[in-house]
């Protein structure tokens, strides 16, 4: 009789999940070895790709429409580049206004005669409409003479329409005050004058008091050396600057 076989038992492998494991640590390896050399850039290369990118869209025969970009259109006046051709705009319109301004001024002064005592120029800062202090005060003071408010009135009458500020500024020679006089020096006396005249401006005209800036200086900032009385005469001023708007400053 012949002999029954037991039947094989067969003997799981329970180290095959090493092999996935493996693969999976092995890929994830190369996934961070592909990043990291993505990351790093070659700066050298990348300047000159920047560089060829600009000269190509500034490229004169651009496919793209005057104004536009890949986001859209950029319309006159509006964003940055409308906003710098109005104030382009305003500035140009501002600077014509000054012209006209100091035209107007100085056919006033040849009509009248007043060579002697009102100078007009055009400076860095604006239109400075320059009156000696005689035409203006009697010697040491700070009230205005009547002769002076034909003067002032045509000036009232020009500012209302200008879109600036205007500075109101006192000055003096460097000599001291006489004994007596009712300012304390050449600051208070230069400072009074100013006001004398913003003053006029305000009360008497009905100006707007946010349109104007007072100012003394004294004898800090001479037009002459102060070596002579021919040029401390010319010391002793007041300017009415209309203030000249830098290209960088906007109006709102």
């Amino acid at each position: 009789m012949a002999r029954k076989r037991k039947p094989q038992i067969s003997h799981d492998n329970h180290d095959r999940w090493l092999i996935t494991y493996a693969d999976l640590i092995t890929l994830l390896l190369i996934f961070f070895v592909v990043m990291y050399a993505m990351s790093k850039i070659d700066i050298a290369k990348y300047e000159v790709l920047a560089q060829a990118l600009k000269a190509e869209f500034m490229k004169s025969d651009t496919f793209m429409p005057l104004n536009s970009g890949v986001i859209g259109t950029l319309n006159p006046g509006k964003g940055e580049q409308g906003n710098e051709v109005k104030k382009n705009g305003d500035n140009g319109k501002a600077e014509q206004e000054l012209q006209d301004l100091m035209n107007v001024i100085n056919a006033y002064i040849r009509e009248n005669q007043l060579e002697d005592q009102v100078k007009v120029a055009d400076t860095p800062r604006g239109i400075a409409i320059t009156m000696n202090d005689l035409f203006l005060f009697d010697l040491g003071k700070a009230d205005l003479r009547p002769e002076a408010y034909p003067v002032l009135d045509k000036l009232a009458s020009l500012f209302p329409s200008l879109n600036a500020k205007i500075s109101i500024e006192g000055h003096t020679d460097n000599l001291p005050l006489a004994t007596g006089s009712v300012f304390r020096d050449n600051w208070g006396l230069s400072s009074a004058r100013s006001l004398s005249v913003l003053r006029y401006f305000l009360y008497n005209a009905k100006l707007d008091p946010h349109q104007f800036i007072s100012t003394g200086y004294a004898d800090t900032m001479p037009v002459a050396p102060n070596d002579s009385d021919e040029n401390r005469q010319k010391n002793r001023r007041v300017e009415i600057v209309v203030l000249r708007q830098l290209p960088t400053e906007s109006r709102e």
